[in-house]
């Protein structure tokens, strides 16, 4: 991997890493911060599709000369790891290891993706939102970003939460107190707080996948 990498690059927060439609000629992974994948329509209107923690693979797309069909920006500051996209094929075939490493991160972006669409679909406003936290909480608490009260600083506006989970924004704030009032999720401006992981996850009808070890390229 050290001589396959490039270097390594900051990008601020709201920094732009993949531009939706812009060929893409480098691969990253996420050492470091919080990411945001979306797609954006002609008209501005964005669906977020997922978030990126560290040990995530930005790019995969352009590994096969594919221009990207959704941007990624950076939610909170990161340090990304820069890999040669044109390198991508010899280095799989030199380490079938790491070709079955991104095939397994590869697969569980696809069920975070089912999962995200399964809330887009059939939840409630409240399932919703409280499937997110519980989610982004799950995700963190693997990368050791959570303290011991089930906190997590993370700047994410009520805009984001509805470009995300399909909602108005009168409708998230509205949800949000509400959620709030019945103890199950506290979203306050730059930190989720989910006191009883295990409620949450009960309600929003969302398996966690407790103490699942992911590999970190």
């Amino acid at each position: 991997m050290q001589a396959f990498k490039r270097g390594e690059v900051l990008v601020e927060r709201l920094g732009a890493v993949v531009r939706q439609g812009q060929p893409l000629n480098h691969l990253y992974t996420v050492l470091e911060g919080v990411l945001i994948r979306y797609r954006e329509l002609d008209d501005g209107r964005r669906q977020i599709v997922n978030f990126m923690f560290p040990g995530d693979l930005i790019g995969l797309q352009g590994a096969f000369d594919e221009a990207p069909t959704h941007s990624v920006e950076a939610l909170l500051p990161a340090r990304l790891c820069v890999f040669d996209q044109s390198g991508f094929a010899e280095l799989i075939g030199t380490h079938p290891r790491l070709g079955y490493d991104l095939t397994w991160l590869a697969a569980k972006e696809e069920t975070a993706l089912e999962e995200h669409i399964v809330a887009l679909g059939r939840r409630s406003a409240k399932e919703r939102v409280t499937y997110l936290a519980v989610w982004l909480l799950d995700r963190a608490i693997g990368v050791g970003m959570v303290d011991k009260d089930n906190r997590l600083a993370l700047p994410i506006k009520q805009a984001q939460i509805a470009d995300m989970l399909g909602l108005s924004l009168v409708h998230t704030n509205r949800t949000i107190k509400s959620l709030a009032r019945n103890g199950l999720v506290e979203w306050k401006p730059g930190e989720i707080c989910v006191a009883d992981l295990d409620a949450a996850s009960e309600y929003a009808q969302f398996d966690r996948h407790v103490g699942q070890r992911r590999p970190f390229i």
